[in-house]
């Protein structure tokens, strides 16, 4: 008999340690995501359905409920657009003739409550290069590491902590098809798996894995309901500087939720001069960065708990005051930058401003005669330039003011 417990237990003690659920961090999940195994995730692709099996397997073992059409899935086709200023189209059929197939993955927690939040993050990128590359030199992988697998890691984290916040349920949509034109969500929000209506809020994160030294996140969507404003300053325990973007409109997936009503967040650290291009590796994420905004976020859901379903408020879409412009100086600006003028974050090779010495963390200042200020008057100086003019480029480099030439 006592032989008898003494085995019971062991196997007991055995079991219950296979039950323990392994923790898994968001540098391992990105680090999966974006390996070269998944060739670049280009929706439709047999790398991006890689992908999107293994963030079944994260949602099974963060016991997740499916909530796809077909388990965790929700497939929809598309017409892949041969035009490159052009999006591709959902298919109104799931079958036909040059037809690819797209999935978003959908996993739930379910806590009985009358409302759900939408956690979501497009894990869907350029594959090999090609339409929306901003690489010149030929085919090779684009791993998306910060675009996007960090948003995915960080749905995944804040999957594994639902235990710290019950008063909502909490729906998780790995979407694909948004480097082509927000077509997962699109299509989610047309073919809902949950009543539309019962959807508090919608947080989506893009691009979260660059934080840069001065903390600087953007948030967009905080005029999409009352409460935000209040609510993202009063959580901000990380000490995170907060860009705020009042439009409910922008290049992610939260635009897809807010033209259905629906407030929204979307937390981005803004771009760089690996963007859409191969070197968006793992190794150059700030992880500890991640921590902070996982953190930050889940400071917001935890406040949100007993709000139930937040007020929606329309916004104004900024993107309509950008002005049209034909020239560029090729750089890559930064949108996080919190000072006066333009601050360039990256520059692309053989263009105009890499021609004229300019460098990244140069501030432009003028543009002729033209004062910068900030985004808004940089893009609408630039629209007063055409092809093969000159002009004067007054920057500030570590304190000195520089002037170059550039022709545009």
């Amino acid at each position: 008999m006592r032989a008898f417990i003494i085995l019971f237990t062991l196997t007991l003690f055995v079991s219950c340690k296979n039950e323990v659920k392994e923790i898994v961090t968001m540098k391992e999940d990105v680090f999966v995501l974006a390996s070269d195994d998944f060739l670049g995730r280009k929706t439709g692709t047999e790398g991006e359905l890689k992908a999107a099996e293994f963030i079944v397997k994260r949602f099974k073992e963060l016991k997740l409920d499916p909530k796809g059409t077909e388990g965790y899935f929700q497939e929809f086709t598309f017409k892949p657009s041969t035009n490159p200023h052009q999006e591709a189209k959902v298919a109104d059929t799931l079958e036909g003739e040059g037809l690819a197939k797209g999935r978003n993955v959908i996993g739930y927690y379910d806590n009985n409550a009358e409302t759900t939040i939408v956690i979501g993050a497009h894990y869907d990128h350029l594959g090999l290069g090609g339409e929306g590359s901003l690489f010149r030199e030929g085919d090779s992988i684009h791993n998306g590491a910060d675009d996007n697998a960090s948003g995915v890691a960080m749905i995944l984290h804040i999957a594994s902590r639902l235990d710290e916040i019950n008063d909502h349920n909490y729906l998780f949509i790995a979407f694909s098809g948004e480097e082509l034109g927000l077509l997962g969500s699109n299509y989610y929000l047309k073919n809902a798996t949950i009543p539309i209506e019962s959807i508090a809020y919608m947080i989506n994160l893009d691009m979260v894995g660059r934080l840069n030294e001065e903390n600087t996140i953007a948030v967009h969507g905080v005029g999409t309901s009352p409460i935000f404003k209040q609510i993202l300053f009063a959580n901000n325990d990380q000490g995170l500087i907060i860009k705020e973007h009042e439009s409910g409109i922008g290049p992610s997936d939260f635009t897809s939720f807010y033209l259905a009503d629906i407030p929204v967040l979307s937390f981005f650290t803004g771009q760089h001069e690996d963007y859409h291009k191969p070197g968006d590796d793992a190794e150059k994420l700030n992880y500890e960065g991640m921590e902070l905004i996982a953190n930050y976020i889940l400071n917001i859901l935890t406040d949100l708990d007993d709000d139930g379903k937040l007020a929606f408020r329309k916004t104004k879409n900024e993107s309509e005051e950008v002005p049209a412009f034909k020239v560029g100086l090729g750089v890559v600006p930064d949108y996080l930058f919190t000072g006066e003028g333009m601050r360039i974050d990256g520059v692309s090779e053989d263009r105009p401003a890499q021609k004229a010495g300019l460098q990244k963390g140069d501030v432009v200042k003028k543009l002729d005669t033209i004062s910068v200020t900030d985004m808004m008057s940089y893009m609408k100086a630039l629209a007063t330039f055409e092809v093969g003019q000159k002009a004067k480029v007054t920057v500030d480099r570590d304190g000195e003011l520089l002037e170059v030439e550039v022709e545009f």
